[in-house]
């Protein structure tokens, strides 16, 4: 296998500073295994109530940032403050919906009961939870416009539905942070658009501080603040129109990438196949 060339660390100019303060601050993070470094040399920061976009090819390590957040994996090198100290388990400031959520479709539990876990654990059922669970568990419903869900089985769920019901669940505990790791896989155009403006709302009505890993740019595009887009063991951070580019994404991978495009005025990323790059539109 032929070494990969060297290529000047890339540092697109950010938006204008803001008064906001500092919810992530990484120096430096070099990341992944004894055997494997995934990526390195990343330094970034992202400030309270901004919505930011994680994309990348697959295995770039964008849930492994995820990871390092929740305090379930340590870098390699660097420093990472999330909400102002180091990583933790367990961190209630921070709401979480995984990449994966498994529902049996013959589960019988309701709606409103699933999300009373983002707050009583496995605590629930008739007699168990508290007035103030279901309070806050039918706040949570009504913010993400699922109150007609509260008594629906999870399993009928479709999945744009489902989606709403795990925001909800990780909205209940008010958090001041939202990871949501790919939740517009599977869903179709419409309402990939349709969470993603839900999400948004909810960024700005809660200046909830919001990092989404997806695939596909465009839903995301209209309403982002900032994009970390991780490629070829490395890191690319900024405004959308500064990350966004042939210049910037071609310095990323370390061979041209075009930025176009289509018809429908969607952004399509092409040649970055050779390095696992791919189309993202």
């Amino acid at each position: 296998m032929s070494a990969r060339p060297y290529v000047e660390p890339v540092v697109p100019i950010g938006p204008e500073p803001s008064d906001e303060p500092s919810v992530i601050r990484a120096d430096h993070l070099e990341v992944g295994y004894r055997d494997r470094v995934i990526w390195s040399d990343a330094s970034f920061e992202v400030r309270r109530g901004e919505f930011v976009a994680v994309i990348g090819p697959n295995g770039a390590g964008k849930t492994t940032l995820f990871r390092m957040m929740l305090g379930l994996q340590r870098p390699l090198r660097g420093t990472l403050s999330v909400l102002g100290r180091s990583p933790r388990r367990g961190n209630p400031l921070i709401g979480y919906v995984p990449q994966r959520h498994s529902i049996d479709i013959d589960t019988h539990i309701d709606c409103e009961s699933f999300v009373r876990l983002g707050v009583s654990g496995t605590r629930w059922g008739p007699g168990l939870a508290r007035r103030a669970e279901h309070e806050a568990a039918a706040a949570a419903l009504e913010s993400v416009g699922a109150t007609d869900l509260a008594h629906a089985c999870v399993g009928t769920l479709s999945g744009g539905e489902l989606q709403r019901i795990f925001l909800a669940e990780a909205m209940i505990g008010h958090p001041e942070m939202l990871l949501l790791d790919e939740p517009l896989s599977n869903l179709d155009l419409r309402r990939s658009r349709d969470l993603v403006a839900l999400v948004s709302r909810l960024v700005r009505s809660r200046n909830v501080t919001t990092l989404l890993v997806a695939h596909d740019i465009n839903p995301l595009i209209q309403c982002l603040d900032k994009v970390i887009y991780i490629a070829n063991g490395r890191m690319a951070t900024g405004s959308p129109d500064t990350v966004l580019t042939s210049e910037t994404l071609s310095a990323l991978y370390g061979v041209p990438v075009e930025v176009l495009r289509d018809s429908r005025n969607n952004l399509v990323i092409v040649g970055g196949e050779e390095s696992g790059g791919g189309e993202h539109g």
